[in-house]
């Protein structure tokens, strides 16, 4: 497969957003997804860049894959990169895609003197599970993911 991983741009949001509703279904959550291709742009490409993307592409298919990334820091690792979601889309998987879009992006992290990647994986999500072990990534059980809504956010009270 004639198959191009390469940092995606403006023009890539409106797929990139398609991927991500894809994954939204897979997931069981479409209507969580509150993003736009508007809204990429402007986050990716704004003033201040939250994310990045990672776009792997066939001349005959277009984009088939993203992933899309942010840098963070730990106190205890310093400059760690955060995967958000590695992407392909459903007639694409098992191909070595995912695969080759991580190795891009460690490529990346190496580059940019990251000590550390993260990333979250649904727990039955098993081809993905089996893909991270498969590149010696760990799984770690004992850290449980919080987060706060918009909403949340906005009933805060301080007492």
């Amino acid at each position: 497969m004639n198959l191009t991983i390469r940092k995606a741009t403006p023009k890539d949001m409106a797929a990139v957003h398609a991927l991500t509703i894809e994954l939204a279904v897979f997931e069981k959550a479409p209507e969580q997804v509150e993003t736009s291709p508007e809204i990429y742009i402007q986050d990716a490409f704004g003033d201040r860049p939250y994310f990045e993307c990672f776009v792997a592409e066939t001349p005959e298919n277009g984009i088939v894959g993203a992933a899309m990334f942010y840098m963070g820091y730990s106190s205890w690792k310093g400059k760690m990169l955060y995967l958000d979601d590695l992407i392909i889309t459903e007639s694409f998987r098992r191909k070595g895609i995912g695969r080759k879009l991580l190795d891009r992006l460690v490529a990346y992290a190496v580059a940019q003197n990251v000590q550390q990647m993260r990333w979250h994986v649904l727990e039955w999500n098993t081809p993905a599970i089996k893909m991270y072990e498969s590149v010696q990534a760990e799984l770690d059980p004992e850290w449980t993911t919080c987060r706060l809504t918009r909403a949340q956010m906005e009933a805060w009270r301080s007492v």
